[in-house]
């Protein structure tokens, strides 16, 4: 297995020690790199590449797996931060499980990437988020909530993303998602689709209702009901304890 190199490390950071550019989306969004260090995880052995951006100065992070600079057909999961249930394990969405299953998935892989982006809440932040629950508490599903707050149902904006992949010479991906918005909005920004892996989570008893809603509401590509889908939304979720054989067989 092949993995990241100092030299590799050290080009990119004075590449993008002053890197300015036109920007990526309609906000002009442009990045840099920052800092780079090895990580070791329960999930594998990554990188995690921390990133500057001009729109906000949140701060973004690559998870690495392998050599992915100038690769193609590179698996990328773009993880939206989720402080309720990447951290505190909330069961009322199924973020924590996202997370851990698409680290689990590219730990197993020669190469791979996990986007971790600062966009609670589906993008209204931690405390409109909360709002949000307390509106949900009363009898609203998600959309209907955000859209009560003065939102639209879905906040986030993957410019910062695109330009990201950028950033890490990325050629082409196979996008980690069920959710067709990130998909056209990669594609929007000039990022190279080739193949999409589904990423369906077994639901629990509280947060059931949130996934059929993303499905309703929102076209996220799952299905509860045996409603009409494409024939790869039967595919059975990653969970706990799969091998890399076992992942790889679900997408054949």
């Amino acid at each position: 297995m092949t993995t990241i190199t100092h030299e590799q490390i050290q080009y990119l950071l004075d590449e993008n020690c002053c890197h300015e550019c036109e920007g990526v989306g309609k906000d002009k969004v442009c990045v840099r790199i920052e800092a780079i260090a090895e990580l070791p995880s329960r999930f594998g052995d990554f990188h995690i590449i921390a990133f500057w951006n001009n729109r906000d100065g949140k701060e973004h992070v690559a998870i690495i797996k392998g050599d992915v600079l100038g690769a193609e057909d590179v698996p990328v999961r773009l993880h939206s931060e989720c402080l309720t249930g990447d951290v505190i394990g909330s069961l009322r969405c199924d973020c924590r499980d996202q997370l851990e299953a698409a680290l689990r998935m590219i730990g197993q892989m020669d190469r791979g990437i996990v986007l971790y982006l600062r966009q609670e809440g589906r993008g209204i932040g931690l405390t409109n988020k909360i709002r949000a629950y307390s509106l949900q508490d009363q009898g609203l599903d998600t959309v209907e909530a955000n859209l009560a707050l003065g939102f639209r149902d879905d906040e986030r904006d993957y410019a910062v993303a695109a330009h990201m992949l950028m950033s890490l010479k990325v050629k082409s991906i196979k996008l980690i998602t069920n959710n067709p918005k990130k998909i056209q909005q990669l594609t929007d920004h000039g990022i190279e689709i080739s193949d999409r892996i589904p990423h369906i989570m077994e639901p629990n008893e509280h947060n059931l209702f949130y996934l059929e809603t993303k499905a309703a509401k929102s076209g996220h590509m799952i299905d509860f009901r045996g409603k009409e889908h494409f024939v790869e939304q039967d595919d059975r979720p990653i969970v706990k304890g799969m091998t890399e054989h076992q992942i790889k067989a679900l997408y054949e």
